[in-house]
Parts: structure tokens; C-alpha cells; sequence
């Protein structure tokens, strides 16, 4: 920097050439004009693209809720008809234990063997009396019985 007449001179240009004609002037404006008009198309370019992506997020975040929720609904009655059968199962276990506290003793043995299986214990004897449906029932089983040994010794095939 260099002094001349008591001021400081900057090595730095200034432009301060102003334009000499109203054509230059307006050709500047059009060049200034243009260049905000591409800023602002970039700009609004940035924006609908963040725009769209923001929509693609706040769409996959409703998706997501709605499936978590349908999920949780899902999972809920499972929960539910799994305590069902989990409360109906421990039920049968008690009845089953109380049955088998029944059966261990020999008087249900005995009980078992006279209704169940018609058997009779030692100088008993056993009697039997039967219903009119009861007796309709042995009949047509003794006759099935004996129209099968009757085509089993002619050689036919019985048919069910």
C-alpha cells in the first residue's frame, strides 16, 4: 500500500464502473433476473423432493402402525383362546386325578368288573335282566351272526 496525499490506497480493485447505457442496465436486470429465476426453480425442485420423501416416510410409518396394531390384535385373541384351553385342560386334570383317587381302591374295581363287564365274584351268581330294546338288539345281532357263518360255510362273501 502506497500513500499518496495523506490516504491510504487498497491493493484490492473496487468495481464501481457503472454501465454507460440503458441497454447494458437493462441487459444486467435480464441477467439478474434469470439467475434468481434458476435459484428459485432449484429451490423448489429441493423442496418437492423433500417434500416427496417426506411423504414416502409418513406413508411408511402408517403402514408400519397399522400392521403392529393388526398384530397386536392378532396376537391378543391367540393369547386369549390359549388361557381357554389352558383353563379347560387343567379342569380335566383335576377331574382326571379324582378319578384315578376313585379307581385306586378295590372296591371301584369291583364296581367296574359287576356294571361294566358283568362278571360275578366267588359264590354269586350273576343275573341279568334285560330291557325290551335291549333284548330287540341281542336278536339282531345273533342273526347277523348267524346269516355270516351261514355264507362263510356256502362260500359267499357276507356284505356289511
Amino acid at each position: 500500500m502506497t500513500e499518496n496525499n495523506g490516504k491510504k490506497k487498497s491493493s484490492v480493485k473496487r468495481k464501481t464502473e457503472k454501465p454507460k447505457t440503458a441497454r447494458e442496465v437493462e441487459t444486467l436486470i435480464d441477467k439478474t433476473k434469470t439467475k434468481n429465476k434458476q435459484r428459485k426453480t432449484k429451490i423448489r425442485v429441493y423442496y418437492s423432493l423433500l417434500t416427496i420423501v417426506l411423504l414416502i416416510c409418513l406413508a411408511q410409518i402408517g403402514v408400519g402402525a397399522i400392521l403392529n396394531i393388526f398384530k397386536t390384535i392378532s396376537l391378543q385373541t391367540k393369547i386369549n383362546t390359549m388361557e381357554q384351553t389352558k383353563t379347560q385342560a387343567s379342569k380335566r386334570n383335576e377331574n382326571l386325578k379324582e378319578e384315578i383317587k376313585n379307581f385306586s381302591s378295590a372296591s371301584s374295581f369291583e364296581s367296574i368288573a359287576r356294571n361294566n363287564l358283568k362278571m360275578a365274584g366267588k359264590d354269586e351268581v350273576l343275573v341279568i335282566i334285560n330291557t325290551a330294546e335291549e333284548a330287540n338288539a341281542d336278536k339282531k345281532v345273533k342273526k347277523s351272526k348267524k346269516l355270516r357263518k351261514i355264507d362263510t360255510v356256502l362260500g359267499k362273501r357276507s356284505e356289511p
